[in-house]
């Protein structure tokens, strides 16, 4: 009787297990990928394992829905990040603004003598 000491992973996937060659040679398996079997000798005769195409394919589809959940959760880290960065800073007084680079104040009447101005972007195109 041989022993093996597998390790095992928590991990959402396709596989239940991952063989490699040592595992393959120890047992004197043949994998075969095209029609999902695995055969091995025992004293009885030949073990086949073996599944079914339909089973493979959901448990690609739900790995691959797996995956794409990761890849979202990484996404909306990546853009909270980026708000973040791009919030105003809440320690600035809201009655504090300042004008922005690029801009002129223009006098609303000049002939007035409330001297009110508008500030206009200087950077902006003819658009």
């Amino acid at each position: 009787m041989a022993t093996l000491t597998f390790e095992v992973v928590g991990f959402h996937g396709t596989y239940h297990a991952i063989l490699r060659c040592p595992c393959y040679t120890k047992f004197m398996a043949i994998p075969n990928y095209t029609y999902l079997k695995l055969k091995m000798p025992c004293p009885c005769g030949v073990i086949t394992i073996g599944t079914s195409f339909q089973h493979t394919y959901k448990c690609e589809v739900e790995c691959c829905e797996h995956a794409m959940a990761i890849l979202a959760s990484k996404e909306l880290v990546t853009n909270r990040e980026e708000v973040i960065k791009e919030a105003p800073d809440p320690k600035r007084s809201p009655g504090s603004l300042e004008p922005i680079e690029g801009t002129k104040e223009v006098l609303i009447d000049p002939s007035g003598s409330e001297g009110k101005v508008v500030r206009i972007g200087t950077t902006l195109s003819s658009k």
